[in-house]
């Protein structure tokens, strides 16, 4: 399987994630479609970070109006979203980094802070590169660059520059941007991450969210420029070791913040990897890098072992004495047929456990991340009967299933046991069409393949197929067979070609 596995010690922003696609292979050509559709467009470069060539994109809008940047702290947000920070904030809860550094060095904000830089805190920033590569549309004929702002002539830099937009406004605008349906409902899943997010630390729904910074042109550039290089890398998985925060505390309207950011926590509850905080007192973790992250990587404890075909580095903004700030990407292949997995193994004894109580125990530990829930008869002291609750999740939802292991069964105690990982096989689902008495039914059948994608397990979903056992008066068993089989005879091929 051809995986792309992030490595998030230094945290992650949308510039990053571009930049660290590109690096590992993308071909810039395939953004063409959002600056085609908005008036933007990306900057390609090179630079250091602490000894590591690092590729660094910004985005800049395309326009004639220049009061953004000549430092006017209201164009492109209302008075309420002034920060301290200048160009350095990505939304009003947080987002530092992608304003990233490139030729012609920082753009100073209102209060001299440099842009990327935690007020209060000066980075050098490391510009050994010769000059930036202007990625554009067919249509952009940009032949003068400004010195001084680092972007052509015509050009500002997008951070944060754009109107407020409600979260349907963002979704119109993705309907109309000439992208594969893929890529469309990708974008569209993380901007309503980042509304639900937005939704509920204001304590709003999503449908009354407007976006702030998020919903300007370079987070929709971001957003679907991340979606389209991924499309165009080609992996069939992506995966995230735990993302760095930062510490210290961020600026924002309504005053000062810890990190992470409010939206950032938001975001995490809900994404399949972890939050580990530091290296560095700054903000380190965007909603948008958050916000992508959550909806295309699952969560790993380390990266995983790989048959390396690229790597490459994507350039933050702040550039640190002795840390590269960089987002380091690998791709390669994973040969063996079963791909490692990283686990937490709970188990607790039950002597006085009442059959409702285990009955309810599967659904109600998965609803809090458990993978697995096995119930096992065991003879404990005295020769009671009892029984062995074992409780497969991952490392970042231990202590919440043990929580909910404990308050489901009244146990005293939950035991980590001593595995650290599984080895899974790549599984998906595919839809078995049933002609049954005139009517069709649709039945979900999962599909385990080996690492080189050769099919070697079909299983009819049970909850599907009884669910069409009720309705024909057949038995479930016959059902799963002919779903089954019929997804056999569509596979067929495809495991025979060489």
């Amino acid at each position: 399987m051809k995986t792309l596995a992030f490595d998030g010690r230094m945290g992650a922003s949308g510039d990053m994630i571009l930049a660290a696609l590109i690096a590992t292979g993308a071909d810039p050509d395939a953004l063409s479609p959002v600056e085609d559709d908005l008036p933007v467009g990306y900057i390609l470069d090179q630079t250091n970070k602490s000894g590591i060539e690092a590729t660094t994109v910004d985005v800049t809008l395309e326009t004639g109006e220049s009061e953004r940047a000549s430092g006017n702290p209201d164009t492109g947000h209302g008075a309420e979203h002034q920060y301290n920070d200048g160009d350095s904030q990505e939304t009003e809860h947080g987002g530092a980094q992608d304003s990233n550094t490139i030729s012609g060095g920082d753009r100073p904000d209102e209060d001299g802070h440099a842009s990327g830089s935690p007020a209060g805190h000066e980075h050098e920033h490391d510009h050994d590169h010769e000059g930036p590569h202007h990625h554009h549309g067919p249509d952009h004929d940009h032949s003068e660059t400004d010195g001084a702002s680092g972007t052509d002539s015509g050009h500002v830099h997008a951070e944060g520059a754009g109107q407020t937009r409600s979260y349907e406004e963002v979704v119109d605008i993705l309907d109309s941007l000439s992208i594969s349906e893929t890529t469309r409902e990708q974008a569209g899943a993380i901007f309503e991450r980042l509304g639900r997010a937005e939704a509920s630390v204001h304590g709003t729904d999503l449908h009354s969210t407007h976006f702030h910074e998020v919903g300007a042109d370079d987070a929709i550039a971001d957003i679907v420029g991340a979606t389209l290089l991924l499309e165009d890398l080609g992996v069939e998985q992506v995966v995230t070791t735990p993302l760095a925060t930062g510490d210290g505390e961020v600026p924002m309207s309504h005053g000062q913040y810890p990190i992470p950011a409010p939206a950032v926590v938001a975001i995490a509850e809900t994404a399949d990897w972890a939050l580990t905080g530091g290296p560095v007192d700054a903000e380190l973790l965007t909603p948008t890098g958050a916000a992508i992250l959550a909806e295309l990587a699952d969560g790993v404890d380390r990266l995983p072992t790989l048959d390396l075909d690229a790597s490459g580095y994507g350039a933050g903004g702040y550039s640190f004495p002795n840390r590269p700030n960089v987002l380091r990407a690998i791709v390669g292949d994973s040969r063996d047929g079963l791909h490692h997995d990283d686990i937490t193994v709970l188990e607790t004894n039950l002597d006085d456990a009442t059959p409702e109580t285990l009955g309810r125990l599967h659904d109600s530990l998965a609803e809090v991340g458990a993978r697995d829930v096995s119930v096992m008869p065991v003879t404990m002291k005295k020769s009671r009967p009892g029984h062995l609750v074992k409780v497969v999740c991952k490392p970042a939802d231990a202590r919440r299933v043990a929580r909910r292991l404990a308050t489901e069964t009244g146990t005293l105690g939950v035991r980590e046991t001593g595995a650290d990982h599984r080895f899974i096989a790549d599984r998906a689902f595919e839809t078995a069409q049933l002609h049954l008495a005139d009517q069709t039914f649709q039945v979900a059948v999962k599909v385990a393949r080996t690492g080189d994608g050769v099919p070697f397990d079909i299983s009819a979903e049970y909850d599907d197929a009884i669910a069409v056992a009720d309705e024909t008066d057949m038995s479930v068993r016959e059902i799963m067979r002919r779903a089954e089989t019929c997804i056999q005879s569509e596979l067929e091929p495809e495991s025979e070609s060489p």
